[in-house]
C-alpha cells in the first residue's frame, strides 16, 4: 500500500440538523445538531477509512473549533497532523427541511492568510510528505491563499503523485501553469467553468477531459456528471472511460465528490489501474448520496454497488 496524505487548507466543523418548513422571518426550531468534521481532504481522508484503508489528513486547524476538529478526527481512528492556521477555523451548517424537502447550506468563511504564511506551509510541506506517497488536495482555498498554491505545491512535492479537487480561480490557473498532476477532478459545474461553455452530456466530458490532458493540464483528467457518473481521460490511452452509477434516491449530495475521492485514491494506493480506481470511486460518490445530512459512503453500499458499475467507452 502506498501511504496517502489528505491536504485541507479550510476545513469546517460541520453542523448538520433539520427543522420543519424552512421559511424567512420566523423563528426555526432545529432538532439536536450533529457534528463532524469537514472539509475537502479530511472527507477524503474520512471515506479512505470507512473504506478499509489509512490516510493521513494534513490540516490546518486553529482555535477551539480547531481543536474539537482534531479530537473528533481522533475519536474516527484518522491519523491527523495538525499545522496551526492563522485563525480559528471555520463553521458550516446544513439544515434539511422534513416538510417541503431539500436541504440548506450555510458555509462562513475561513481565516485570512498572507503571502508569508503561504510560504511556511509549501516549505513545511515539501520535506513533510514521505517520498512515494498519494497526495490529494481537495477542497476551498481559505482567503488570502493564492490562485496558484495548486501548482506551487505539484513543484514542491516533486516526484510525489498529487491528485487535485477544486474549483473557481485556482481550478483555472491549473490550465495556464500546466503543473506536474496525478490527477484533476471537476464536477460538471466546475467542467463547464473550465470549458467557458456549458457541458451536459457524457460525450462533452470526454472531449474536455481528453482536450486537457493533451494541454498537459494532468496525466489523469476525471470529469464528473451527477447521475451520469464520470468519466476518465489518461496521458497515453487510447480514449476515456466513462462509468455510470446505478439510480439510487438521493438523500443529500453533499459529500458525493470526496468520497469519490477517496475511493479513487484508496484504488490508487492498492496498486489498481485508473480505470479501475474510476469504479471504485463512482461507487464511493454513489453510496455517499444514499446517506444523510454530512454522512459520507459506507464500506456495505460501495460493496453491494461496485458490481453494478461497468466501464464503456463513452
Amino acid at each position: 500500500m502506498r501511504p496517502i496524505v489528505t491536504l485541507t487548507l479550510n476545513p469546517a466543523l460541520d453542523l448538520s440538523s433539520t427543522a420543519a418548513g424552512i421559511v424567512p422571518d420566523r423563528k426555526l426550531r432545529c432538532t439536536a445538531p450533529r457534528s463532524d468534521p469537514g472539509g475537502g481532504g479530511i472527507n477524503v481522508a474520512r471515506a479512505i477509512k470507512r473504506l478499509g484503508g489509512e490516510a493521513t489528513a494534513f490540516a490546518a486547524l486553529g482555535g477551539p473549533t480547531g481543536a474539537r476538529m482534531a479530537e473528533l478526527l481522533a475519536a474516527e481512528g484518522i491519523s491527523c497532523r495538525r499545522y496551526e492556521a492563522p485563525g480559528e477555523t471555520r463553521m458550516s451548517l446544513a439544515v434539511r427541511d422534513t416538510e417541503r424537502g431539500g436541504q440548506y447550506r450555510f458555509v462562513l468563511p475561513g481565516p485570512e492568510w498572507t503571502p508569508a504564511a503561504e510560504d511556511a506551509l509549501l516549505a513545511d510541506l515539501g520535506g513533510g510528505v514521505p517520498e512515494g506517497a498519494l497526495v490529494v488536495l481537495s477542497g476551498s482555498q481559505p482567503p488570502g491563499i493564492s490562485a496558484t498554491f495548486p501548482a506551487r505545491l505539484a513543484a514542491v512535492l516533486g516526484g510525489r503523485d498529487l491528485l487535485v479537487d477544486t474549483s473557481g480561480a485556482p481550478m483555472l490557473a491549473l490550465r495556464e501553469a500546466r503543473a506536474p498532476l496525478f490527477a484533476l477532478r471537476l464536477d460538471g459545474q466546475e467542467a463547464s467553468e473550465m470549458a467557458g461553455r456549458a457541458i451536459t452530456s457524457v460525450p462533452d466530458l470526454a472531449q474536455l477531459a481528453a482536450g486537457l490532458v493533451a494541454e498537459c493540464v494532468a496525466a489523469h483528467v476525471i470529469l464528473a456528471l451527477g447521475a451520469e457518473g464520470s468519466v476518465l481521460a489518461s496521458r497515453g490511452a487510447e480514449g476515456a472511460f466513462h462509468a455510470r452509477p446505478p439510480r439510487r434516491e438521493v438523500v443529500s449530495a453533499v459529500g458525493a465528490g470526496d468520497s469519490f475521492m477517496g475511493g479513487f485514491a484508496q484504488a490508487l494506493a492498492m496498486g489498481q489501474p485508473p480505470e479501475e480506481a474510476l469504479r471504485l470511486g463512482t461507487a464511493a460518490a454513489c453510496a455517499a448520496v444514499m446517506s444523510d445530512a454530512t454522512e459520507l459512503c459506507s464500506a456495505e453500499d460501495v460493496a453491494a454497488i461496485l458490481p453494478e458499475i461497468v466501464l464503456a467507452r463513452p
